[in-house]
């Protein structure tokens, strides 16, 4: 093992070097695998050789920056790391720190999502079923709780009725609601163990909830997850959006061509994706069908309904 040490003259960069919660030293120490630890003014690097050499490199050029420009940004940090270890597509993957596993994009529209959740607060993902947007939000949402940059997660779905009346379901309010929730367990239950999941929803660590709920509440640390934003109101999705409170992100997904709402009804998500577009820390994914990732059937199912689609808005502008 090699060992090696970086001096400031103002301990004040180490934080920013670091980042809120060491989120940008942990991204560091899991591409370059070297250790890191804090004396004072000084960073000690401890790895093999290479190890070393890749993160004086990293920090070199993230000092640099900060130099420049006087702070960090994730993006910055994921620029320099695809640099610095010339393969970018490897940072890409979701670490579940749950038994070594992991989640790993499997199309480049799919990796994109990821590095956008990654370098925006507030992250909009469009595409036809199947794709991964609610499935790779979860499993970032999993990896930010894990690596402590997030004390909570809230996933979200409105209740909207597609072709169906709660009010003929049976049980109480939470046993009508059940149905709208369940793809949002189903997803955590596929990336946690089910005791795991289980203790995270007794401990209120992981919250699901249908967007009614969310009136009135502030959300500060929290990653929230709103699943079917096409089914949302303009009036629904401004009450989602401003529950952000600090040091929380937010990711909305949905099929924006595939909305439950009455037809004389916008959807709030096409609403927001276009009035928030200019909004720096704002970013807006739209995955497509070569991004589903489902039965091979499906994505010929989807292209089959998209060419009727266009068909009849043909016919309809003639």
């Amino acid at each position: 093992m090699t060992e090696t040490t970086i001096s400031f003259l103002d301990p004040s960069q180490i934080l920013v070097l670091f980042g809120a919660r060491d989120q940008h030293l942990r991204r560091v120490r899991e591409s370059t695998g070297v250790e890191v630890t804090v004396q004072g003014d000084e960073i000690h690097l401890k790895g093999t050789e290479e190890q070393i050499r890749r993160g004086l490199a990293t920090f070199g050029e993230l000092r640099e920056i900060i130099a420049t420009k006087g702070h960090l940004d994730a993006s910055d940090v994921s620029e320099v790391l695809g640099e610095t270890n010339g393969d970018s597509e490897k940072h890409e993957e979701i670490d579940l720190l749950e038994q070594a596993r992991s989640v790993v994009p499997r199309t480049k529209g799919q990796a994109d999502y990821i590095t956008a959740i990654r370098d925006h607060d507030v992250v909009f993902c469009t595409g036809p079923a199947g794709c991964g947007k609610t499935y790779l939000a979860v499993a970032m949402a999993v990896n930010a709780l894990r690596q402590e940059l997030v004390r909570k997660i809230v996933l979200v779905r409105p209740a909207v009725e597609a072709g169906e009346r709660l009010g003929f379901l049976p049980g109480d309010m939470l046993a009508k609601v059940n149905p709208y929730l369940r793809p949002l367990l189903d997803a955590l239950n596929d990336i946690l163990s089910f005791d795991q999941v289980t203790r995270y929803l007794e401990r209120d660590v992981i919250e699901i909830v249908p967007l009614a709920f969310m009136r009135g509440r502030t959300l500060n640390d929290t990653f929230i997850i709103l699943d079917e934003g096409q089914n949302t109101t303009a009036t629904q999705m401004k009450m989602f959006l401003t529950r952000m409170g600090m040091e929380s992100k937010i990711v909305v997904t949905g099929d924006t061509t595939q909305t439950d709402l009455p037809d004389h009804v916008q959807s709030g998500m096409a609403d927001a994706t276009k009035r928030l577009s200019t909004i720096e820390g704002v970013k807006t994914v739209r995955l497509t069908g070569r991004d589903i990732v489902r039965h091979p059937l499906v994505r010929e199912i989807v292209k089959a309904y998209d060419a009727e689609a266009k068909n009849n808005r043909s016919r309809r502008g003639r």
